[in-house]
């Protein structure tokens, strides 16, 4: 892919040796340059070592990685003069102001004195942290310190930036903080590497999303893909009584074991094809089954429902669910 800011083919990594569990097992990913990707998965996926890899902070055993038109290996100072890094956690003096923190970032990478306090200015005006004056970042909230790791991270203007799980730990409002920053950025031409485990946030962020689970990319697409390669629309009935949930689920259009039961929320989900003609069916039979509903509703798929059907079955085998087109 000519304008890719990622590429990555076959990467694999073991710990521990030729005995050890893979890490990487044979990985392949390709970003576009000024994109948001996404990367899903749950914990042991692989997400971390690949921000490593491409960091240029640990060596694959086999494959290619090119970050920046750089082989990641071969020319990793190049590739280490292009890309920023915003790990899980902060890289900042608790001591320091703002302003103090962005300029020591500067002096460690070589911009001069008077080079390092111009760009903490620009980098605090563009992350809303301009009125913080002189106070510590120990008193900053959760979303200002994130904000300030990111305005660290973009220093020397990188043309790739790797998100390692940004948000984790933070509430609501320094979520949104965040992800409005990095729309930002993007906006400026720079390509975001994002890995969260929060689904809402990939949803949100990303252009494209590759779902990853024991070191390897087991499906790719855009949000709207990837929940219409999981069974397009969903029919969601809310009863009044629990108790009739068993009667209900024999009402709906599919088969048993095709339906989800919420207990606790009195739920039933489950998948169908043609929507309309589904939820005129389900609210004839429910009426004259003589089973009362709460609330009855089409949706399409969560990121959430995507992501527990692509790595949360028992076998997943050795085969690989293809990049949705």
């Amino acid at each position: 892919m000519a304008d890719a800011a990622i590429t990555v083919e076959e990467a694999r990594k073991t710990y521990g040796g030729r005995s050890g569990r893979p890490a990487l097992d044979g990985l392949d990913l390709t970003v576009a340059r000024g994109t948001v990707h996404g990367v899903l998965g749950p914990n042991g996926a692989g997400k971390t070592t690949l921000v490593r890899i491409l960091a240029t902070l640990l060596r694959p055993d086999a494959g290619r990685v090119e970050v920046a038109g750089h082989d990641a290996v071969r020319e990793a100072y190049a590739v280490r003069r292009r890309i920023g890094l915003l790990g899980q956690h902060a890289a900042l003096d608790e001591e320091l102001d703002g302003r103090q923190n962005l300029e020591l970032f500067g002096r460690l990478h070589h911009l001069g004195a008077r080079r390092a306090r111009a760009r903490a200015g620009e980098l605090l005006e563009r992350f809303d942290l301009g009125g913080t004056g002189r106070k510590a970042v120990k008193r900053y909230s959760g979303g200002m310190r994130r904000r300030l790791d990111l305005a660290a991270s973009l220093i020397t203007e990188p043309e790739v930036l790797f998100l390692d799980e940004p948000t984790t730990g933070l509430d609501p409002r320094g979520r949104a903080e965040v992800w409005e920053s990095v729309r930002s950025l993007v906006g400026g031409g720079t390509t975001v590497l994002l890995t969260t485990q929060y689904l809402e946030e990939a949803d949100q962020l990303a252009d494209r999303i590759s779902v990853v689970d024991a070191g390897r990319v087991v499906a790719g697409g855009t949000a709207d893909e990837l929940k219409a390669a999981v069974g397009g629309d969903r029919i969601d009935v809310v009863l009044r009584d629990a108790g009739q949930l068993g009667a209900a689920v024999a009402l709906l259009p599919v088969p048993k074991g095709e339906v989800t039961v919420d207990a606790d929320r009195r739920m039933l989900s489950a998948p169908v094809t043609d929507r309309m003609a589904a939820l005129a069916g389900v609210v004839r039979a429910l009426e004259e089954a003589g089973v009362e509903a709460e609330d009855i509703a089409l949706r399409r798929p969560t990121l959430d429902e995507v992501f527990l059907r692509l790595t949360g079955h028992p076998d997943r085998g050795n085969d690989r669910v293809k990049e949705a087109a």
